[in-house]
């Protein structure tokens, strides 16, 4: 049965970390920081996680492990064969792919219990099961799947299903991180910043960062930028420290965007690049970050790099005002715009907030 690269939702642990980050922002993982932006000397950096100790996992990556026919559309027939169980799980048919899985679990299968674990622990068909999720996870680790020992690593980081112990969950993700796997590694290297679990060792820490954020993931690669920023863990090196934030902004992380937007209006980064400080920013604010908000307000209302454009300056600052950014300068300048503009800016924003809570697009203006 091929491996289910999976983890139980969307991204890796995040644990409260003690280390400062770069100077554009706090880590992608450990803290938030607020970073001087000029003209408007208080606005944030980028409104980075909270410190709560974990967030969920990725989703799953289908197609790692052993290798199975592609299938070009819905089945014909009854799924069968050694990776019958991963068939009818990528065509939703939970209960059959837990039926098979457990059955394969019964002959030793260790990827079996993995997906058995998965679909427990995410309540696909059956009842959310935590408890009975850390369980099968337990057992495919024991059996020697990497995705199991991952797994479990993590919900033990969190208490999640199983009573919270952060040495073990070290233990697991240096057993994962030795297979390789990116994942274990980032985990890993947040344990030994903070020292929970593991040591505070910054060197680890970067190394396992580092190598995480080579093998792409988004995370990490924010962060490797952070500690080259401030030297943590690493030589400061400005280079390394752009190339990385740059990396993770063209990926779409939207604390990064809006980080590497601030350095090429500050002169840094790549020349090439000065074209995508608008559409960084854009694209960040979108995605709720106060301070990328807060900075349109001041583009759209200065419309140098954009179309001036009142109404949306409004808009954006009453947004980053929301989302707890101070700017006294830039609430006396909309005060002074018309009452008709400033209406028209509330009702804007609240279609933004009424869209994002829905997880609807979220239109800006060029």
């Amino acid at each position: 049965m091929r491996s289910l690269m999976l983890g139980i939702c969307s991204g890796a642990i995040v644990i409260g970390a003690t280390a400062s980050a770069s100077a554009q922002s706090g880590t992608s993982s450990w803290q938030h920081r607020t970073t001087p932006q000029t003209p408007p000397p208080t606005a944030p950096r980028s409104t980075r996680r909270t410190t709560k100790p974990v967030v969920p996992l990725r989703p799953s990556v289908a197609g790692a492990g052993k290798k199975r026919r592609k299938l070009l559309g819905p089945a014909t027939g009854p799924v069968s064969g050694d990776n019958a169980a991963y068939i009818a799980f990528d065509q939703g048919l939970y209960l059959t792919a837990l039926k098979l899985a457990a059955a394969a679990a019964k002959k030793g299968d260790p990827t079996a219990h993995t997906l058995v674990a998965r679909i427990h622990a995410e309540g696909l068909g059956v009842p959310k099961n935590e408890k009975l999720a850390a369980q099968w996870y337990e057992q495919g680790a024991k059996l020697g799947d990497i995705e199991a020992t991952f797994a479990l690593g993590v919900m033990l980081a969190s208490g999640t299903g199983v009573k919270k112990d952060r040495a073990r969950a070290a233990a697991l993700f240096e057993k994962a991180a030795m297979k390789g796997h990116a994942y274990a590694h980032y985990n890993l290297g947040l344990l030994f910043l903070t020292g929970d679990g593991k040591p505070e060792n910054p060197r680890r820490a970067a190394l396992h960062i580092e190598f995480a954020a080579s093998h792409g993931i988004l995370e990490a690669q924010y962060d490797l930028a952070t500690l080259y920023q401030k030297g943590h863990g690493v030589e400061p090196d400005a280079f390394k420290a752009a190339y990385w934030i740059r990396q993770a902004a063209a990926r779409g992380h939207p604390a990064a965007q809006y980080d590497y937007a601030i350095m090429l209006l500050r002169g840094q980064g790549l020349n090439e690049d000065r074209p995508l400080v608008v559409d960084y920013l854009q694209k960040s604010a979108a995605r709720g970050l106060p301070g990328a908000q807060n900075r349109l307000a001041y583009i759209y209302l200065e419309g140098k790099l954009v179309n001036r454009s009142e109404q949306e300056a409004a808009k954006w600052r009453l947004l980053a005002r929301a989302g707890g950014v101070k700017d006294d300068a830039l609430d006396k300048a909309i005060a002074k715009l018309p009452a008709a503009v400033r209406r028209a800016a509330t009702t804007a924003a609240q279609d933004f907030q009424e869209r994002r809570a829905l997880e609807l697009p979220v239109a800006t203006a060029k």
